[in-house]
């Protein structure tokens, strides 16, 4: 048996997306961006813990470790690094660039596992990474060119709400599952294993 924490990392995106997506929508024009940072920091610090672990010891079968470690690290350390650059003051344009290359590879993963097929509908999981990465590579256009466009700020939140949508329903579907699932494993020590 496996430790398997996708269901937290699901989740915990998903906060994160709905975060972003209100940040994109009314937080761009707020005189005080300090609400922000206990959400973007308690985001980012469950994705770069989660992340970081999966990425080093793959506690999964197969290249899910891959696909969501490795995209949750990048996910994470932008959320812990957007919650610092809001503390001190400073501009959110290094991080909006970051953002575009791990949106990148958000789209590279959901394009290959649709591509690969490896689980069972794999279109959904697909299109959620494709559109969570849109949210990157959007990120300094937006904050550049398009920061006074509402329709262009409305259209970037509601891509980030659905690709969020996205994550819930297969968090959901995985804690149903993980809960029937895991609900006989017991740890080595209970096993009487060293």
């Amino acid at each position: 048996m496996f430790i398997d924490y996708i269901t937290l990392m699901l989740i915990n995106m998903v906060a994160g997306l709905v975060l972003l997506a209100d940040f994109v929508y009314r937080g761009l024009d707020e005189a005080n961006l300090k609400r922000w940072i206990p959400g973007f920091g308690l985001v980012g610090a469950i994705a770069l813990v989660t992340g970081l672990h999966m990425t080093l010891t793959w506690p999964v079968p197969g290249s899910f470790n891959i696909a969501f470690g490795e995209t949750t690290v990048l996910f994470g350390g932008l959320y812990v690094a957007a919650a610092i650059a809001i503390a001190q003051g400073w501009d959110l344009l290094s991080l909006a660039v970051y953002g575009f290359f791990a949106g990148l590879t958000a789209i590279l993963v959901g394009v290959r596992i649709v591509n690969l097929g490896q689980i069972p509908q794999p279109l959904v999981p697909g299109l959620g990474f494709i559109l969570t990465g849109l949210g990157g590579v959007l990120a300094a256009p937006t904050l550049v060119y398009l920061r006074g466009n509402k329709a262009w700020r409305t259209t970037g939140a509601v891509v980030l709400i659905v690709a969020a949508l996205i994550w819930a329903i297969i968090g959901c579907r995985a804690y149903w599952g993980h809960l029937e699932g895991f609900s006989e494993w017991q740890p080595p020590v209970m096993r009487g294993e060293p």
